[in-house]
């Protein structure tokens, strides 16, 4: 391998990392509010990355129709168990919010798909679209059992990816997409070595929107509710912090990421309606690195991930998914050697 080749390696590795990084803090901040390891996170980004495609190609996105599915089921659970606790007077406001609030993206899709628009206008709209979707599935599946044990939220974000999948089959059919390249300039270094301009762009979309990321855990009102419900849930409701609405948050911030994600990987990559599974797994590989608790190791654990990859990729493509899975063995080891384990425990595990 000469020095060039490993270059090439590298900058590759930074823009799979940068995606890995963008996926990892979305699956590190809805397990920090609500104890789900959200496996269809990159479902949702294959979801966007189609959108745009459809877009594209001057097509309706179907994207439209699994939203509102996915309303019109919400509204239904929503209704149901407001009429359950004898809570009938807050139907309208469930049916506005669940219903007619997800319909708005639909609706505006419908009426752009038929125009000819630039690609910024595109781009918004595909993301809009995909947004309310993690929030809506959420609120069908997962809130009803916000208080089961993570094995059991585990296994049920695990059927819902299976279920996504499904419903991407059945609207966006088995034909794979790529979009057309968000930027054809590029970067000329030394010796005639070019980076792509989509590259530079992935990259530094990863550094603006970490950064903003961090702001708003920091400096916003929103950020701290975030952070109180992760430290401690019973604290943050004895303060007046709802975490069904700061889970809500978490899933629609995590829904935006994820839509980013889509538009950012699409022109580099063929996107199937099940190409977003591996794009979890390999961010989750960066969580689980993070300890799904820290947001700054995930992002360590990404670009780790991303330059794995990049070049198992070189010595085996065969095998580089088998190479970068390989790296939870050692992960895991070594903060199975490091927790600290109470007597407690280790009595349950004795009897």
């Amino acid at each position: 391998m000469t020095w060039d080749v490993a270059l090439i390696l590298s900058i590759d590795g930074l823009a799979n990392g940068s995606v890995y990084l963008l996926a990892g803090l979305g699956l590190v901040l809805i397990f920090s509010v609500t104890r789900v390891v959200f496996v269809p996170f990159g479902d949702v980004a294959a979801f966007a990355a189609l959108t745009l495609a459809a877009f594209e190609a001057g097509r309706l996105p179907p994207t439209i129709w699994l939203v509102l599915t996915l309303a019109v089921l919400a509204v239904l659970v929503e209704v149901i168990a407001l009429l359950r606790r004898g809570e009938a007077s807050r139907i309208p406001m469930a049916v506005l919010g669940w219903g007619v609030l997800p319909a708005l993206p639909c609706l505006a899709a419908w009426a752009l798909s038929a125009q000819s628009l630039p690609p910024v206008v595109q781009i918004i709209a595909s993301v809009a679209l995909v947004v309310p979707i993690t929030p809506l599935i959420a609120r069908i599946a997962l809130q009803p059992i916000a208080d089961a044990s993570p094995l059991v939220l585990l296994m049920a974000a695990l059927a819902l990816h299976f279920l996504l999948s499904g419903l991407g089959l059945l609207f966006f059919g088995p034909e794979g997409s790529r979009t057309a390249p968000l930027t054809s300039q590029a970067l000329t270094l030394g010796d005639g070595f070019s980076v792509s301009g989509q590259v530079i762009l992935m990259i530094a979309s990863a550094i603006v929107l970490s950064g903003l990321f961090f702001l708003a855990f920091e400096r916003t009102v929103m950020g701290k509710a975030l952070r109180a419900t992760a430290v401690n849930r019973i604290g943050a409701r004895l303060v007046g912090i709802r975490p069904a609405r700061t889970a809500l948050l978490a899933y629609g911030c995590a829904s935006l990421l994820a839509g980013l994600i889509g538009v950012l990987i699409s022109p580099v990559t063929t996107m199937y309606y099940d190409s977003g599974f591996i794009i979890g797994l390999k961010a989750f590989v960066a969580a689980i690195i993070g300890g799904l608790t820290s947001y700054p190791l995930t992002a360590i654990g990404a670009l780790a991930v991303g330059l794995l990859e990049s070049f198992a990729s070189f010595w085996s493509g065969a095998l580089k998914d088998v190479i970068v899975f390989s790296l939870l063995i050692p992960v895991l080891m070594l903060r199975s050697f490091m927790a600290t384990h109470s007597e407690e425990e280790t009595e349950e595990i004795d009897q």
